[in-house]
């Protein structure tokens, strides 16, 4: 944008007024209001969640007992969290590591898919028992999708093993950091089962590699954080768990010092852009864009910039 229009836009922005006549620009210099701590608001079992910086939430998978295995509880408060965090004004940015455990997590809970085994044995008609998997694996799905669909950034920080249901769950966050000890499986055909929950839709289009990843899912091969990064499943490599949580907490603090609009805003049109033309992705973010252009965050943003000064958006 050149200097003129610039300018044009700024000067039009100073002059506008809510309703009543106040000015729409809120005071640089006033403080935001300070976030609550996650801990005070959330209380799940399976998952620990703080709030080590403002508007910046850590949630941590909390079965190190299990090594973070997914049994229906975890299933079902991972949806609940991101769905709650989705709408939570103290959240601007989602950090989910594998907490105390000596994995990130080691997949699927096999002592909770037994206990699914025995519900399914007490139902006799084949139709019935179709009907009970249909309804869990539709809640296992919308769980894994909670991630994308919650507009706040997730950033997933991966230690050690990233096993079958784990590597589900990271192809759904919008950035993956691992430390360089971590190891990757797509392990559901070595259990007799095609994965279900997000992987086979997702992983190729995270990576953009359609033989690497087949060859993954059919072989559920065990593979390294250096090959993971090479085909850009995940962007960041760290030497230990304590610099991957600093690295990751660092691009989470980054990312909540911005506008909440404008970063949910983006967010909103890379997942909808993900799945539709080019052309509809751009009427998408035009409708977007017709109502942010007009928000408060977008001339503070533009204030901040002509003094130099830090700006200050207010909760969303």
């Amino acid at each position: 944008m050149n200097k003129v229009a610039f300018g044009a836009i700024f000067s039009t922005l100073k002059t506008m007024t809510r309703p009543g006549g106040a000015p729409i620009a809120r005071n640089l210099c006033a403080a935001a209001n300070s976030s609550t701590d996650a801990s005070e608001k959330y209380n799940f079992k399976t998952l620990k969640l703080t709030t080590p910086s403002p508007f910046v939430t850590h949630v941590e998978f909390n079965r190190p007992d299990r090594m973070n295995a997914f049994n229906r509880q975890l299933w079902t408060e991972i949806k609940d969290c991101f769905e709650q965090l989705h709408n939570d004004p103290d959240c601007r940015v989602v950090v989910l590591s594998g907490g105390a455990s000596k994995h990130f997590t080691a997949g699927i809970d096999l002592f909770d898919m037994m206990k699914l085994g025995q519900e399914l044995g007490a139902i006799e008609e084949v139709g019935r028992r179709g009907r009970l998997l249909e309804g869990t694996i539709k809640l296992y799905q919308d769980c894994i999708s909670s991630l994308e669909l919650c507009y706040k950034p997730v950033i997933v920080a991966i230690h050690a093993g990233c096993i079958g249901a784990g590597l589900n769950l990271i192809t759904a966050a919008d950035i993956r950091y691992c430390t360089r000890d971590a190891f990757f499986s797509l392990k559901e055909v070595d259990i007799g089962l095609a994965a279900d929950v997000g992987a086979l839709q997702r992983f190729p289009r995270v990576v953009g590699n359609q033989s690497w990843v087949r060859e993954l899912s059919f072989t559920a091969r065990k593979f390294a954080s250096d090959e993971a990064f090479n085909h850009g499943l995940v962007s960041r490599l760290f030497d230990n768990r304590e610099e991957l949580l600093k690295g990751a907490m660092k691009l989470a603090e980054e990312i909540a010092s911005k506008s909440p609009i404008a970063v949910q805003g983006t967010k909103k049109n890379l997942v909808y852009s993900a799945d539709h033309t080019v052309q509809e992705g751009l009427d998408h973010i035009r409708g977007i864009n017709m109502l942010n252009l007009q928000s408060e965050d977008f001339l503070n943003a533009i204030m901040a910039s002509q003094s130099k000064e830090t700006p200050v958006f207010a909760k969303l």
